[in-house]
């Protein structure tokens, strides 16, 4: 690639960026805080991992344009460092989504049992909160801490279930809030009937998992062996890729890697597990009672 064609490629990002800017500068964007999260000093872990991954797709994208002087391989390569979790992630995110299901399970049978001996929610939701699973133990905590400062059941257990953020666990919070406000009999039954529940969805939700693992691996073998080829024939056998470095070449390119680029997209969405929406949503927003509308009737 000619520097005229570089600098003519550098050009057409740059005003493409800055149209980009002008579009979002006349509609406007919702106020956030003025120090981003990922820099303020109590930044949690997910902000300062989405700089790391940031910071490495910048740098595997500028070794890129060093070593090939290929812009759209640069941008190409240096995006699929950065958001590499959103395409080969799926098995971090299923493991995490079975453990958080195990875990509610694990805990609805031990406040099932507590309850057993005649003990109010109360009492019963910071003694099981001791032994809990780490998918949801910080949760938990947050949830205790509310009750000791006299915030009430329901309430707490609406917040808890925006910090779970997971349609089962809706399931178990709408109990206990019902049993809450109406301190009715029968919650023994109605916990060991969603305990039953989540087992059984855990075990299928495992059997998935175990069947699509094979594919999975096939996947990222196929991408692994395309990246390796590719890398062999731009550092070994440069005169093969030379057609690539005139303009129609990096169009050309653009072209492939965008057919790829969604090819991958769409494997990964056909990986991930459909789960129902949640129907207790926006827990600072909406008062208790109206968002138990759709559980209480």
């Amino acid at each position: 690639m000619s520097n005229e064609t570089l600098l003519a490629l550098l050009c057409g990002a740059v005003v493409g960026g800055a149209v980009l800017l002008l579009i979002v500068a006349i509609r406007g964007t919702e106020p956030r805080d003025e120090t981003p999260s990922m820099f303020r000093r109590g930044g949690s872990v997910d902000n300062r991992k989405n700089l790391v991954r940031f910071g490495t797709g910048i740098g595997v994208g500028l070794v890129v344009l060093a070593v090939t002087r290929w812009l759209v391989l640069a941008a190409a390569l240096g995006l699929l460092a950065a958001l590499a979790d959103r395409f080969f992630g799926g098995t971090g995110e299923e493991r995490r989504a079975i453990e958080r299901l195990e875990a509610l399970a694990t805990w609805t049978e031990a406040l099932r049992d507590t309850i057993a001996g005649a003990v109010g929610l109360e009492q019963a939701i910071p003694a099981t909160a001791v032994n809990a699973a780490p998918a949801i133990k910080p949760g938990l905590n947050l949830l205790v801490d509310r009750l000791r400062i006299r915030e009430p059941l329901p309430s707490a257990l609406m917040r808890f279930a925006d910090d779970l953020d997971d349609p089962s666990a809706d399931l178990i919070v709408a109990a206990l809030v019902l049993n809450a406000r109406l301190r009715g009999p029968g919650l023994r039954e109605v916990l060991s009937a969603l305990a039953d529940s989540a087992r059984e969805e855990l075990d299928v939700r495992r059997k998935v998992a175990a069947e699509r693992r094979s594919t999975r691996r096939s996947v990222q073998v196929v991408v692994a062996i395309t990246l390796l080829v590719a890398a062999a024939l731009v550092l070994f056998n440069p005169a093969y890729v030379a057609p690539y470095t005139s303009f129609i070449g990096q169009f050309v390119l653009f072209i492939v890697i965008a057919l790829y680029a969604v090819g991958l997209v769409w494997l990964r969405r056909l990986a991930k597990i459909e789960v129902p929406e949640r129907f207790l949503i926006g827990g600072s927003q909406k008062p208790v009672d109206q968002r138990m509308e759709v559980v209480g009737g």
